[in-house]
This record gives structure tokens, C-alpha cells and sequence, in this order.
């Protein structure tokens, strides 16, 4: 998906499936091996939505090619949700699509035998968007294209580690614990109730004796 990235989404989304099919359709068609996951995929439709930009696509698999439109008026199979980052994250950045799923920042829905069919498919493929682009289109355009993605995923993962730490400063300033603080706290409860389980030990075997104590007979 990776034609979703700046400066790409400000080109119209149909000009963006184009780009997508023509790059597809050569990483399949070289590649025999490929054919009997194509095959699985058959009929399988999936929409791709750009939740920053509101962009809506659909890949879609018909005698062993892949196409992508960006209209589709039938049943859709799988539901892909993402922002344009995200699908840097995965396309460029090569982060698992399941980590990324684990996260929340890539969300499916939908069939789940599609969805391993289309996992599967792309494994198999080991698809490198950046040489792709460029076998395709020319190296201008892809490198544009890769700098662009890789720029975005590092300014996403600057914000994501400025709002960790101003929000690690904040709860220090309302002395509210982050999870150090709350892991020497833990480990302060633990020494302590070892420490009133001792006392209790103690307590209980001097009962004991004050009570084997009282109970002898007087002399």
C-alpha cells in the first residue's frame, strides 16, 4: 500500500490504483511459485481505508492477477483500517502486520481464512515496495516515494517517544507513579508483608506458649 505516502496521496486515488496494480501485477507474474497462492486468493476482495487522508481502495484477486479500483460495488472479504504511517510502518518500515495488529495501529475485520490466505500470499512474495517502485516507475519516483515513507514513520516514532516522556513528566509532577515507581513500590509491599508474615509467625507461637503456660497446673 505503499502509494499512500507523501508525495503519492496527493495524486487522485485512482491514479494511486494504478500505480498499485502495475506493481503487483509484475511481482506476481514473475514469479511461478506464487501462482497457487494466487489461486487461493480467488474472488477474495479487500478494502483498504487511509483513515488520515479518508482514501478507500480495493485490491481484488481474478484469474490468478491482482487488481485495485477505487470503487467496488460487490461484497468485500477483509477490511484493512490504517493510518498513512501505518502503512509505512508495514510497507517500508517492514514491521509485522501482526505486531502491528497487537498495537492497534493496523486494525482487519472480516473473513480469517482470507486474511491468512493474503498473509500467506504477500510472505510468499517478500515484497520490497521500494525496488518495486523503482523497476517500475523509475528511480526518481521510488526513492521520492521510499524517503517520503521513512520520513514519516521516524517523525511518527519522534511524536510517540515526546508524548511518552510528557507523560512520564507529568505524573511525576503529580506524583502519580510510572511503572518504575510503581515497580519499587511493589517490591517495597512485598519485603513489607514478608516482614508482618514473620510477625504473625512470632505472634502466633508466643500465644502458644502463654497458652501452655496458663493451662499447667498450679504447684
Amino acid at each position: 500500500m505503499s502509494v499512500m505516502f507523501l508525495p503519492l496521496r496527493l495524486i487522485p486515488v485512482p491514479v494511486q490504483c494504478v500505480v498499485m496494480t502495475t506493481v503487483l501485477e509484475l511481482v506476481f507474474s514473475r514469479d511461478e511459485s506464487l501462482k497457487a497462492y494466487l489461486d487461493d486468493m480467488e474472488g477474495r476482495v479487500f478494502r483498504i481505508h487511509v483513515c488520515d487522508t479518508n482514501a478507500v481502495m480495493f485490491l481484488g484477486f481474478t484469474r490468478g492477477r491482482a487488481w485495485v479500483h477505487s470503487s467496488y460495488q460487490g461484497d468485500v472479504d477483509v477490511r484493512l483500517n490504517a493510518t498513512t504511517s501505518g502503512f509505512a510502518r508495514m510497507c517500508f518500515g517492514h514491521e509485522d502486520p501482526d505486531d502491528l495488529v497487537f498495537q492497534q495501529v493496523l486494525k482487519l475485520s472480516g473473513d480469517s481464512d482470507a486474511m491468512l490466505r493474503f498473509k500467506k500470499l504477500f510472505a510468499a512474495a517478500d515484497l520490497d515496495w521500494e525496488r518495486e517502485l523503482r523497476a517500475s516507475f523509475g528511480d526518481f519516483f521510488g526513492s521520492r516515494v521510499a524517503r517520503a515513507a521513512h520520513a514519516l514513520v521516524e517523525a511518527e516514532q519522534k511524536l510517540s517517544e515526546s508524548s511518552r516522556q510528557a507523560v512520564t513528566s507529568s505524573l511525576h509532577g503529580m506524583d502519580i507513579p510510572d511503572s518504575e515507581r510503581l515497580q519499587t513500590w511493589q517490591a517495597g509491599v512485598e519485603h513489607l508483608a514478608h516482614q508482618i508474615s514473620r510477625c504473625k509467625g512470632r505472634v502466633t507461637r508466643l500465644e502458644h506458649k502463654l497458652q501452655a503456660l496458663s493451662s499447667k497446673p498450679e504447684s
